[in-house]
């Protein structure tokens, strides 16, 4: 038997899985497929094989073919997406922005108050239940059409913008890959409070599970802790006690953006998790704490929207790059300290 040297890298933003093996002294030679189907849970020959086909299984950190033999002490890994959820997932007519698709796959722009994906407490309704709606509806699917959108990586429920969506086996193991290798850009804008000191930075920190809330995320400087997240931010627009900034992910880990802004002093605006949906800089006076709850009921939850993503369509061998208008409702809040900001001093 092999020794596993990592566990799963259990990303809950980024929806892959990353397997690490090392074969024992006593490893006789044995095809890849085979290796690894005898050491991961709810895979297929199938499924292994189109990894390799992608680049996604390396040994000796070289990528390999399917019938590669592995040797004593060979260094195996693989990026797999998740498996598929054990519920059942029922088609629903729910209205969704698709703003690209072809027969491999699709860039949706999501809304607001839509959950990207089944799970606890939210059985349909989601985004997944409106996409195989939409893909029962197509003249025709590709051959190897898996039954459920394939998601990569997902939004938080009232975070907006851009996603993007595989429609075969083959597409979702190759994208899963590239968000892994993070050759995928990711550019996000969010309101947060305060005025920056520096118009650009970056935040570099373990996320983990926060010891008072395990519902929310909290930094820590080491390893053990959490896992690897670095966001760049640079500052869009000023408004005195609020700022528009863009964020540049590098890492996609659960809630990343919300936990550093917070960590640095400066939270999302209206996020109610993390803070910012009270007031946190400003003046006292009855008629500003009116105008920030004005804003306030404007926005289903923190200010924060996925603006642009640029990946490679591995069918088209090209880069393609999307980019999403922020919601109306996002626009007139910016409106709306712009006009505060002109007509106050600070």
């Amino acid at each position: 038997m092999s020794q596993e040297v990592k566990n799963i890298d259990d990303h809950e933003e980024e929806l892959f899985e990353h397997y690490n093996f090392i074969a024992n002294n006593g490893q006789e030679k044995l095809r890849i497929d085979k290796f690894l189907m005898a050491r991961i849970a709810n895979t297929s020959r199938n499924k292994i094989q189109i990894a390799a086909h992608n680049g996604n299984i390396l040994v000796n950190k070289l990528p390999v073919k399917p019938n590669y033999k592995v040797k004593p002490k060979d260094e195996v890994s693989i990026v797999l997406p998740y498996p598929v959820r054990q519920l059942e997932l029922i088609p629903q007519d729910i209205p969704v922005d698709i703003i690209y698709e072809d027969d491999q796959l699709c860039l949706v722009n999501k809304s607001a108050n839509m959950v990207v994906h089944p799970g606890y407490g939210n059985y349909d309704g989601t985004l997944v239940n409106a996409l195989l709606y939409h893909f029962e509806k197509l003249p025709e699917l590709p051959s190897d059409y898996f039954g459920r959108p394939g998601l990569v990586h997902r939004l938080d429920k009232h975070t907006t913008g851009i996603m993007v969506v595989a429609k075969t086996e083959n597409t979702l193991i190759n994208l899963a890959k590239q968000f892994f290798d993070r050759t995928t850009k990711r550019r996000y804008h969010a309101l947060v409070w305060g005025d920056l000191e520096k118009d650009e930075g970056t935040v570099d920190l373990f996320l983990g599970r926060s010891l008072k809330n395990r519902k929310l995320m909290a930094c820590y400087p080491e390893k053990d802790h959490g896992k690897h997240a670095i966001t760049h931010y640079s500052v869009i627009e000023r408004f005195g006690y609020v700022t528009l900034i863009e964020c540049r992910l590098e890492t996609g880990r659960t809630h990343q953006i919300r936990a550093h802004m917070k960590h640095i002093g400066h939270p999302l605006f209206n996020d109610l998790e993390y803070g910012g949906n009270k007031i946190i800089k400003g003046t006292s006076f009855t008629k500003y704490k009116q105008f920030v709850e004005n804003c306030f009921k404007l926005l289903p939850g923190q200010a924060l929207h996925a603006k642009s993503l640029e990946f490679y369509h591995s069918t088209l061998k090209k880069d393609l790059s999307f980019d999403s208008e922020l919601p109306d409702y996002f626009e007139e809040v910016l409106n709306k300290w712009r006009r505060y900001s002109q007509s106050s001093t600070f």
